[in-house]
């Protein structure tokens, strides 16, 4: 993209591009690479967002989920322009540096969403956290392994072949960060976090991420304490990429780039006011006809034939009469009636409807 046209660095047109580089600097109540300039290596940071370019490249099935992910983009809107609703809040959260919680029915593409946007803006893996109720902020930020660590440092010991210095400076073989901890690295551009079904965790870690949304910093102790033993030297730790380490410098990790942080929601429970102030918020939409077809096609693979617009025509029925359907339902249903092997045999559309359209509301078969 030779130059940006439009203040959506987002499109949702599932083309790749460099627009990303367009990206304003944020707000002054935004800023995070305040730190000294002498702490941050450029040259790391770029050879480590190269290696991040090479692993998205060679992971085939984030790209074809983020290259086959449709947002209502280029449909009518309506009056309340809910089409672009969250193309604009995407955007809206990359210019502000703010997390983005996106609520909606199961199935209806908020997890998808991360990875369009990191395919579309070529931001590397999507880096994600899938919650439940055990989550725990430190679980997300890093792992430490003592036990092991323990074990080797008696085992040296034993053996008298390991220096008290590199003892020291090896403890970063013991630490991998998480998911979140790995999106706050300095980087060249944002990376993408998702947190999924951030309305099963447990009631504290919503509050307990305000800090780090804040600040965009946070300390890993064990590193930090060794900083009167070595100095200025860096620990070199694991992150969540595959074969991809970092250096840490007096155990604080600061990002130079607020991440574009995702976080789905079921609308299964409220969030407390101090957590939503510091998000933006969107709903994705109902699927219309046109968006439905374009799934289809692109997943499946197919035309769109007069049996599979009976199915959609019968998926948008249900959900106008108030049932909780997502799209893959639909996916399933109409990939088992075209199927080859299938559509040679007699098959009873209406007792598959039955078995693959059950409303997501209802437990029991009825």
């Amino acid at each position: 993209m030779d130059k940006l046209t439009d203040w959506k660095i987002f499109q949702g047109k599932r083309e790749p591009h460099d627009a990303i580089k367009y990206l304003s600097p944020p707000p002054k109540w935004r800023r995070f690479n305040n730190q000294d300039e002498s702490t941050i290596n450029k040259i790391e940071i770029a050879q480590r967002w190269q290696k991040l370019q090479d692993l998205a490249n060679e992971n085939n099935r984030d790209k074809e989920r983020g290259k086959n992910f449709r947002i209502q983009t280029d449909q009518h809107q309506d009056d309340n322009g809910r089409y672009h609703n969250v193309v604009d809040a995407v955007n809206a959260a990359f210019y502000l540096r703010r997390p983005l919680l996106v609520t909606g029915l199961p199935g209806s593409g908020k997890t998808s969403l991360a990875y369009a946007v990191a395919y579309e803006l070529q931001l590397g893996p999507v880096l994600l956290w899938p919650i439940t109720t055990r989550s725990t902020l430190q679980e997300g930020l890093y792992r430490y392994d003592a036990i092991a660590r323990l074990q080797d440092v008696q085992l040296a010991d034993k053996n008298k072949d390991t220096q008290p210095a590199n003892n020291n400076l090896n403890i970063g073989e013991y630490i991998q960060l998480g998911p979140v901890g790995t999106a706050f690295l300095p980087s060249l551009y944002p990376r993408v976090l998702l947190i999924d079904e951030i309305d099963k965790s447990d009631i504290n870690l919503p509050n307990d991420l305000l800090n780090l949304f804040e600040e965009g910093e946070f300390e890993i102790p064990e590193v930090a304490r060794l900083s009167k033993h070595i100095g200025e030297q860096s620990v070199t730790v694991c992150t969540k990429d595959d074969n991809i380490d970092a250096p840490i410098k007096a155990g604080r990790v600061r990002c130079s780039t607020f991440p574009l942080i995702i976080m789905t929601s079921n609308g299964e429970r409220d969030f407390p006011p101090a957590f939503l102030r510091r998000c933006l918020r969107v709903n994705m939409p109902q699927p219309e006809e046109e968006a439905l077809k374009a799934i289809i096609k692109a997943q499946l693979d197919i035309d769109i034939s007069e049996q599979s617009q009976d199915l959609i025509n019968s998926f948008l029925t249900s959900l106008a009469n108030g049932d909780n359907l997502a799209i893959d339902q639909l996916l399933n249903i109409v990939y088992l009636v075209t199927n080859d092997k299938v559509s040679r045999s007699e098959i009873n559309l209406h007792n598959m409807q039955s078995l693959l359209l059950k409303s997501l509301s209802n437990t029991q078969d009825k």
